[in-house]
């Protein structure tokens, strides 16, 4: 990987510009909206995917720099470049979803879109967090953004139920999470990343308390992921959060989590993994099937790909139990976040007034009044299922390989039962789309530009992602081969 003396550039905060742009970004919107009505909230959802734009631009620059910001706080590598750059996909498109539905419900732009960004903001710090703390504050910032956004429709008492739910869980495994830092610091004596990889290696650490540590982190970061049993907020914020911030949570927050969860446990307390895999192989079994299993009694869409968000997160955990699986994990990430984003962009154009597109029994007959949009949620729901040669395929063979070649047989053999278990409520709904009559009295509305450009992005990139993985698998290698290389010849910024 090339190393870049940033200082030679005479601009040194360089690594840091794509969280600059964001968080700049978002005062700006909050500023301009206080003159605008919110029938101009589309302006300024155009004004938030500019901001995205230009923190993807500055990515841009930050790929192949090994760096370090504030003492190692930040970590600039291509690791958090992998992972900003699909954080910064899937706010995109979670934006473009938002333009005339935020209109539409009577959302205020500015709080809205600021919230977002704010959201993206705190993902971004996490796959860029080099210690604990960070860890902790990019998690708030994006929690916090996202408690709110989760009940945005004040009048809808589902939505506030979603946002009271989300948050006093969430608030709860926060505690968890920052016990866990307190007791990894007292057994290490220290919260950077590095530090603690030291002093495991070095036997340095007090094992009692590093266990307990490391047992508390696993819950926060499970709650965070949707891995069972800290499961029960999701179902009920999926269902009464706005659509968009639906899809933003099914994939935006599940990236920060897992970027932040695999760095750290992965890499920094990969020394120490005998004390965390075999937890992590019973997360694993337990989410994939509690996820597959009642997602098969769902009649709302929204809590169906609620409890398939949870599944596919044991997808992933299954990944987190095999040595040097993590680019496979990074590539299944990115097959699930298009797939995911793109099926909830089909129930955007569906859903009236939240009554039409909520009940699978709504797409009866979809095929023949909106075929593409049919054939479009077809390729998202064979992707979830793993069906070839769709990205989602390809993600479940790469981790379970991994998996099989690191000795966890059986933990693959639960994986592909409870694949051919997700299949019946998947196809379910290609067969309510094909073979089944539609419901007269309820039409689907139009769709706007956004949402339309959101479903094709998903659906060209779960076909692409699929029939042509090298790019992306090589893009995950190179990821993880830089967060996991010591940084010998980096830079240090801003200390």
């Amino acid at each position: 990987m090339n190393t870049l003396n940033l200082a030679n550039l005479g601009f040194a905060w360089l690594p840091l510009l794509p969280l600059i742009a964001v968080a700049v970004g978002a005062a700006i919107i909050l500023l301009v909206g206080v003159r605008l009505e919110d029938e101009d909230s589309a302006g300024l959802g155009i004004l938030a995917l500019g901001v995205l734009l230009v923190s993807f631009v500055c990515t841009l620059f930050t790929i192949g720099v090994n760096a370090e910001a504030f003492g190692g706080a930040l970590l600039t590598d291509d690791y958090t470049a992998f992972f900003e750059i699909v954080i910064q996909a899937a706010a995109a498109i979670s934006v473009a979803l938002s333009l005339d539905y935020a209109a539409d419900n009577g959302l205020a732009g500015a709080e809205y879109y600021s919230l977002v960004l704010f959201a993206v903001l705190g993902m971004m710090l996490m796959a860029a967090a080099g210690d604990l703390i960070i860890v902790f504050l990019g998690l708030e910032t994006m929690s916090i953004a996202v408690y709110a956004l989760a009940g945005f429709v004040r009048r809808e008492a589902r939505s506030s139920e979603a946002a009271l739910k989300y948050f006093l869980l969430g608030a709860f495994s926060t505690g968890f999470l920052l016990y866990g830092i307190a007791l990894i610091y007292g057994a290490t004596g220290t919260v950077h990343l590095d530090g603690i990889r030291a002093a495991i290696v070095a036997r340095a650490a007090s094992q009692p308390y590093l266990e307990l540590g490391v047992g508390l982190m696993v819950i926060g970061f499970g709650f965070k992921v949707a891995a069972a049993p800290f499961h029960a907020w999701t179902p009920d914020a999926y269902e009464g959060a706005p659509t968009p911030i639906t899809a933003f949570m099914a994939t935006g927050v599940k990236l920060a989590a897992f970027a932040s969860f695999v760095r750290v446990f992965m890499i920094y307390l990969g020394p120490a993994a005998a004390q965390w895999s075999g937890v992590l192989w019973v997360l694993a079994a337990l989410t994939m099937t509690v996820g597959n299993v009642v997602a098969l009694v769902q009649d709302n869409i929204k809590r169906m790909l609620a409890y398939s968000a949870i599944a596919h997160a044991g997808y992933a955990l299954v990944g987190m139990t095999a040595a040097g699986s993590a680019a496979a994990v990074l590539y299944y990430l990115v097959a699930y976040a298009f797939a995911t984003l793109g099926a909830f962009a089909v129930v955007i154009v569906l859903e009236r007034r939240a009554t039409a597109g909520l009940r699978i029994a709504d797409y009866r007959g979809l095929a023949q009044t909106r075929p593409g949009l049919a054939a479009a949620m077809t390729l998202f729901m064979l992707s979830l299922t793993g069906v070839p040669p769709l990205a989602g395929f390809v993600g479940k063979l790469y981790v379970f390989a991994a998996a099989v070649d690191s000795g966890h047989v059986p933990l693959v053999v639960i994986a592909v039962i409870n694949s051919a278990i997700s299949a019946y409520y998947y196809i379910g709904v290609i067969v309510a789309m094909y073979m089944q009559e539609g419901t007269p009295e309820i039409e689907p509305s139009g769709a706007s530009p956004g949402v339309l450009i959101g479903v094709a992005i998903a659906a060209l990139a779960v076909v692409l992602i699929g029939i042509a993985p090298t790019p992306y698998m090589n893009a995950a290698r190179d990821a993880f081969a830089a967060a996991a290389g010591p940084p010998a010849q980096a830079t240090a910024f801003a200390r």
